[in-house]
Formats: C-alpha cells, sequence, structure tokens
C-alpha cells in the first residue's frame, strides 16, 4: 500500500557554511517563518491580513575537535562583523554568508536544499567543561539571516 513511502530522516544532512567544514556540523535546524498579522477594524468587526515575514533564527551545534578547531573557525567568522581586542565593526558584506543545507536520501542523494541567504552569527555558546565527564566538546551558534529560499 505504501511501497512508494520514504520519509526523509533528520540525521542525513549536510550544512555548508564558507569557513566551517560541513563535517563539524552536528546539528542544525531547518528555516522558520512566522508572518505578522494586520489588523483591519471595520465599525464594529475586524478581519485579518498577512503583514509582513520574520525568519527565525536557527541554532547549529558543533563539534570542536582539536584540528581543525570550530572555536577559531567560529570566532574567525565573528571577527569579520567584531573585533573584540579592538572594538571595530565590520561590513556586512564581509560577514554575511550564504547557508545550504540539504537534506539527503537514503542512497546520498540530494531531496531537499534550503538556502539561507546573509547568514551572520548572533551568539555562540562554547560549552561546558567539567572535570567528570569525558563528553565530546561542542559548541553552539545562533545564526540570524535575511531571507530563505527552498530550491527543491
Amino acid at each position: 500500500m505504501f511501497k512508494k513511502f520514504q520519509p526523509k530522516t533528520a540525521n542525513r544532512f549536510i550544512l555548508t557554511v564558507a569557513g566551517i567544514p560541513s563535517f563539524m556540523i552536528k546539528k542544525a535546524a531547518r528555516p522558520n517563518i512566522k508572518f505578522n498579522p494586520i489588523v483591519l477594524d471595520h465599525m464594529n468587526t475586524s478581519r485579518k491580513i498577512q503583514g509582513k515575514a520574520t525568519w527565525e533564527a536557527i541554532n547549529i551545534t558543533l563539534y570542536d575537535p582539536i584540528v581543525p578547531s570550530a572555536a577559531q573557525a567560529t570566532m574567525e567568522w565573528i571577527r569579520l562583523g567584531y573585533e573584540s581586542v579592538t572594538g571595530r565593526a565590520g561590513y556586512a558584506d564581509l560577514y554575511k554568508k550564504d547557508v545550504t543545507i540539504q537534506i539527503l536520501g537514503p542512497i546520498g542523494d540530494k531531496v531537499e536544499e534550503w538556502e539561507l541567504k546573509g547568514a551572520f552569527p548572533v551568539g555562540i555558546t562554547g560549552g561546558d567543561l567539567d572535570w567528570t565527564s569525558d563528553a565530546v566538546m561542542e559548541m553552539s551558534i545562533d545564526l540570524e539571516y535575511d531571507y530563505a529560499i527552498l530550491h527543491y
């Protein structure tokens, strides 16, 4: 009955962003969009229409290996927009990057592709240090972007 049904799985994806190797990406979110409704009042009733769209920030989680260091790659991206030593701000043309998320099928074929235009980090969480744990170091990046395109 459902021979042609093949669900996409959450563990088959590739996220590409310049400066951060794809193998470091552990977890990512797909884009979310929200519309702000506009209320049109007329006498004793109201109607709603679709207002401006807001693309919500996504979070990506990276493994942080010794070499190459995810912390170093992330800080190089941050420094394009803000240099903490000097307080210098950067041009948007330098720190805004396009991010591609490709969802893969069971044989490695691309079945879905999102392109996030003008993405930049708005927050980084470096991860916890713990003497009692032997867990792999991770870090998390919150990304804002201008808009997203679903190519297929």
